[in-house]
């Protein structure tokens, strides 16, 4: 019995085949440029089929679970297909500045999706400008390419949800997000990880998949790779350092600081407390090549301090440790 995760980032996807008992079978990758797309659901959706198609069929025979993580608040709207009716919005979009004051009046102060990068800050731009209306479905990177696997339009996890103004903590949306117009095209939300749908026939037969194949709820790009580091206790903190900068520590207690940019998501009976910074590699990469990065990082001797003070970011706005778009 096999079971193949699979994570979208910034610059590409990655995948990864387990054995029940932890071996890796195979790993995969495939890397593109958003900023050049001019139609992103698209590009995802074919790096998602290339990314499958490397994993040897004899191996995708064998696999009974999926799952995708997917970068958190990346969005996208839908119709009754599923088929997108704009752009996706990224991650570090923060277009939600427009509409930030009417936000204001609706979502509490403490609340996580009070910025102008959330989930909400987006379908609330989108529904400013008219987009939402004809919509049936408003989902998340993960959930739309799970989606693409299952069939199953209107699911997300609490994980993915957090942004959106989901009630982590008592599992439900709060009444001030059901008293909106826009409530009606939210996903029904699930725990991360349980069992969603067995693979579409369709997809099975391309792909050479098992019948009883079961795709399964996501998460978010920074969680996966809190999980996939083995750590478990309260106190131990993962930093990751992909396009941007995440860092997450796990706590015994539910930590929110919007002014910091900092939130926790719900993992068991454990809370994943951290945020998200707009700094990181995809800012190296803007200076210096691949090559470059590697000779240069062979000079740094981190037990020396550089004695340098920089802050480098590509535009203007972070998330954290400052909320300040």
């Amino acid at each position: 019995m096999h079971y193949l995760g699979i994570d979208f980032g910034t610059s590409g996807a990655r995948g990864m085949l387990l054995e029940q008992a932890g071996i890796v079978k195979a790993e995969v990758r495939v890397s593109f440029s958003q900023a050049k797309s001019q139609n992103l659901a698209s590009l995802w959706q074919k790096t998602l089929e290339k990314l499958l198609y490397q994993i040897p069929s004899q191996l995708r025979k064998k696999t009974k679970r999926i799952a995708i993580n997917g970068t958190s608040a990346t969005v996208i709207l839908c119709d009754k297909q599923g088929n997108p009716l704009d752009e996706p919005i990224l991650y570090n979009d923060n277009r939600g500045i427009e509409i930030l004051a009417d936000l204001q009046t609706i979502v509490p102060a403490n609340s996580v999706a009070l910025s102008a990068t959330s989930s909400l800050a987006k379908l609330v731009w989108w529904e400013r400008k008219g987009i939402t209306q004809p919509a049936s479905y408003f989902l998340h990177q993960a959930d739309w390419l799970a989606f693409l696997l299952h069939g199953k339009l209107g699911i997300s996890d609490y994980h993915n949800a957090l942004k959106l103004g989901y009630d982590v903590e008592n599992l439900t949306y709060p009444n001030w997000l059901e008293n909106l117009a826009i409530r009606r095209i939210l996903p029904e939300i699930v725990e991360p990880g349980s069992p969603i749908a067995t693979i579409k026939p369709e997809i099975r037969h391309q792909f050479a998949f098992p019948a009883d194949c079961l795709v399964c709820a996501g998460t978010t790009d920074s969680i996966a790779a809190f999980i996939a580091s083995g750590a478990k206790l309260p106190g131990e903190a993962v930093t990751s350092l992909g396009s941007t900068l995440v860092l997450k520590l796990l706590s015994q207690k539910k930590i929110e600081d919007v002014t910091a940019g900092i939130y926790s998501h719900r993992l068991g009976d454990l809370w994943l407390t951290g945020g998200a910074s707009n700094t990181g590699g995809a800012v190296l990469q803007h200076f210096f090549s691949d090559q470059q990065l590697i000779e240069l990082s062979r000079q740094i001797n981190p037990a020396i301090p550089t004695k340098l003070d920089y802050y480098p970011l590509l535009t203007p706005g972070e998330r954290f440790p400052w909320n300040d778009p």
